[in-house]
């Protein structure tokens, strides 16, 4: 199993429409609903009844959609499990093996190496562990479940194209327990619209092409809007008065304005002075603090979680010389049960948190926030103990 695609929650893609088909009931009849379906989206017959011959449902995609306790952990214990001196070293490897690619990809899509680097570190190793799950099986198997039946269904039909393209194969492509595919980790429904042909084979193959899978990343993020030639993520000096209540990334001002506040980068500059941004503190006050761009906001379309964008934006710019992180000393956080107590308590006062789920997401961040500035507290939107007393 691969260090991430286990508990990776990535944004899956809507573009189709919601398909008719019920979720739950018996697998076999879904799945002779699905292939009908598909056959009437207009996939050819005899390619529907290969698609979805000897699919099966798979109870361990199931246990791994449950299991997503890794984003509890806090950024700085989480970052310095993923980035390792060895990760650094081969990113800059493939940095240089891959140049005339990356060079091709700045050129064309404006999309930088680091971050690129970054997220191929962190899905499979730069290739090396791509996941086991069979990739029909897991999509069939989420289209079927009744928690979020409606974002995979459209990949199972996505899947159909690939399919017919000759760019998987149902029985043996694996990948992610939730269908994501190759050296990226990319989706069926991403691959079908976005992916690129960089070796020029005539095929686009993310598990084992990595021009396919570099290039295919980088059109998937200009099409989901990111800015060439702007930055993501920046480390940054704030003064000690500085007014915690405007950090997150709700907020945003244009540079100069926070420059005007007294931020300063901790090496080089900051972006432009009319380039939005936001101050983000992954541990409160006291640990990390960061200036995120815009480009920083497009890295939540390839996966939702706040502490691994973080970590990948961040270590984006280590591959490209940034220092290591002024770590700080941040209080503790809340354990799961803690996070849990915390997030009832503070729908019990009102706030919508997202969901009691022990994970410290965007929705509990805000409310958090909002109850420590009435509670005067230093508004930094790291939850505390001190904090679930008061509550």
């Amino acid at each position: 199993m691969r260090l991430l695609h286990a508990f990776a929650v990535l944004v899956l893609g809507t573009g189709t429409a919601a398909a008719n088909v019920p979720c739950g009931g018996d697998f076999g009849a879904f799945t002779r609903a699905m292939e009908d379906e598909a056959i009437a989206r207009g996939a050819d017959p005899q390619v529907a009844a290969r698609f979805f011959d000897g699919v099966r449902q798979d109870p361990e995609t199931l246990e791994a959609d449950r299991r997503q306790g890794v984003f509890q952990l806090p950024f700085v214990e989480f970052s310095r499990r993923l980035i390792s001196q060895n990760r650094i070293e081969r990113g800059r490897q493939m940095a240089d093996r891959y140049d005339q690619v990356f060079d091709r990809i700045e050129s064309e899509y404006g999309v930088s190496r680091g971050i690129l680097l970054a997220f191929w570190a962190f899905e499979t190793d730069y290739g090396a562990v791509q996941g086991d799950f069979n990739t029909v099986n897991s999509l069939m198997t989420l289209a079927h479940d009744c928690r979020r039946p409606d974002l995979f269904r459209p990949q199972v039909f996505a899947a159909i194209d690939l399919y017919a393209a000759g760019d998987i194969d149902p029985d043996t492509t694996t990948g992610a327990w939730a269908g994501e595919i190759g050296m990226v980790q990319m989706l069926p429904e991403d691959i079908r619209d976005n992916g690129v042909d960089g070796d020029g084979d005539g095929h686009v193959r993310l598990k084992e092409s990595a021009p396919d899978a570099l290039m295919s990343g980088a059109a998937m993020l200009r099409d989901l809007g990111w800015r060439p030639g702007e930055p993501w993520l920046q480390e940054v000096d704030l003064p000690q008065d500085f007014d915690w209540v405007q950090t997150g990334i709700d907020v945003e001002r244009p540079v100069a304005q926070w420059a005007s506040m007294g931020v300063t980068a901790r090496t080089g500059s900051l972006g432009a002075g009319d380039l939005p941004a936001s101050i983000v503190l992954p541990q409160g006050r006291n640990g990390p603090a960061f200036i995120a761009y815009p480009n920083f906001d497009v890295l939540f379309e390839w996966n939702e979680s706040f502490v691994y964008v973080t970590t990948a934006a961040y270590f984006a710019t280590r591959l490209e010389g940034a220092p290591v992180y002024d770590a700080g000393n941040p209080s503790d956080g809340l354990d799961d049960a803690q996070m849990k107590e915390l997030q009832r308590k503070l729908q019990a006062r009102g706030y919508d948190v997202g969901g009691v789920d022990g994970i410290l997401g965007a929705g509990t961040r805000n409310a958090v926030q909002r109850v420590q500035a009435e509670m005067g507290l230093p508004a930094d939107a790291w939850p505390t103990e001190e904090l679930l007393n008061r509550l």
